[in-house]
């Protein structure tokens, strides 16, 4: 007989510092516990843990990578039996997509990070894998896959074939209680901050190459760290820019250092859905962003919470406009994201998402 819960395991490879690891465990901690008993089941360590779990059992399979984790991760489904197991990031949805021919029973459901046919020109810099077909073809098998943004939907629809009614978009929620801060006219000189990992496809050197280019006084606060530390910081001695710019690696206080700007920066070539655009709204900093694929058009109203340019050199000219000009109000910035991105209005989506499959499945027996 079926308990009254729908029994849910999140897995994730690791709980390191990054925006789908927060999203999901976030989801897997609040959704309704009077209708969902969640698991987070983690391929890797408990020691990088990054995140405080609490309330909902937590399973760590102690593995260094997904590829390491396949037999364990098999040995859990098979013992545990969970109605709907929902897993994210690519190598992990790999594995858990052909996992689903074999425990039919099982609700499958994949929740993407990005916009990966444009992702893959930086990822794989155009070189081809013999396991690009057996990951391309993961979607036909999940039950269901979450779009963060309709960018996304749109890519998985066009570019692998994966009919609609398998894709639904919902958003990321707003994880904390951000306060709006209460600033009437920027600092002076104006501040600037970015929130991403240093890796290609977040754009930090069309950023810097903008920065170099104005024409007056400006303090950048740069928090992130990856794989092109060395050529981001060369970039940023090539430009003469040390003494304007200062570097966090990490911290868990990014809701001071937005409030503390004036404006956030974004240059991605593509994203999923950027947490850090909406916890910088939702504190009241605006954001300048040069258009990418990824729900920056759906975040950002024009000229309320603030503006997208097509290249680096409207950049530049926006970046001097806002400096002269600067129109945005912190409430008025914070209220468009407040509501449609709340947790409730996100919690509420995914609950009616897990309920409709559940419903559909077992209604049938």
């Amino acid at each position: 007989m079926k308990s009254d819960k729908i029994n849910i395991t999140f897995a994730l490879p690791n709980l390191l510092p990054g925006g789908a690891e927060r999203v999901m465990s976030y989801i897997a901690q609040n959704i309704d516990s009077r209708k969902f008993k969640s698991t987070l089941l983690i391929v890797g360590y408990s020691k990088d843990a990054s995140y405080d779990i609490k309330n909902i059992d937590v399973v760590f399979l102690e593995k260094p990578r997904v590829s390491k984790g396949v037999v364990a991760l098999f040995k859990y489904i098979q013992n545990h039996k969970p109605d709907i197991l929902v897993s994210a990031i690519g190598h992990l949805n790999t594995v858990t997509a052909y996992f689903s021919l074999i425990f039919p029973k099982t609700i499958f459901i994949a929740r993407e990070v990005n916009v990966l046919s444009v992702l893959a020109n930086y990822e794989n810099q155009g070189k081809s894998s013999p396991f690009d077909f057996i990951s391309e073809k993961r979607f036909n098998f999940f039950n269901k896959v979450i779009c963060q943004s309709q960018d996304m939907l749109d890519d998985f629809h066009k570019n692998f074939n994966i009919k609609k009614n398998k894709l639904v978009v919902i958003n990321n929620p707003i994880t904390d209680n951000f306060k709006v801060k209460n600033q009437k006219s920027k600092n002076e000189p104006i501040r600037f901050i970015t929130v991403a990992r240093f890796d290609l496809e977040k754009g930090h050197h069309r950023i810097l190459e903008a920065l170099s280019q104005v024409n007056f006084d400006f303090h950048y606060t740069l928090i992130g760290k990856g794989v092109l530390y060395d050529d981001i910081f060369k970039l940023i001695d090539l430009y003469n820019l040390k003494e304007k710019i200062s570097h966090i690696p990490f911290t868990k206080e990014v809701e001071k250092y937005l409030a503390e700007s004036d404006l956030y920066l974004q240059a991605s070539y593509t994203e999923g859905f950027p947490n850090s655009i909406i916890e910088s709204c939702m504190v009241g900093t605006p954001v300048l962003a040069i258009d990418a694929p990824g729900g920056i058009n759906e975040i950002i109203y024009p000229d309320v919470n603030g503006k997208i340019v097509s290249n680096v050199g409207e950049f530049v000219s926006e970046l001097e406009n806002i400096n002269s000009n600067f129109i945005f109000n912190a409430k008025a910035v914070s209220a468009t994201v407040s509501d449609r991105y709340s947790r409730e209005t996100i919690l509420s989506k995914y609950e009616d998402l897990f309920t409709n499959v559940y419903d559909q499945r077992y209604s049938k027996k």
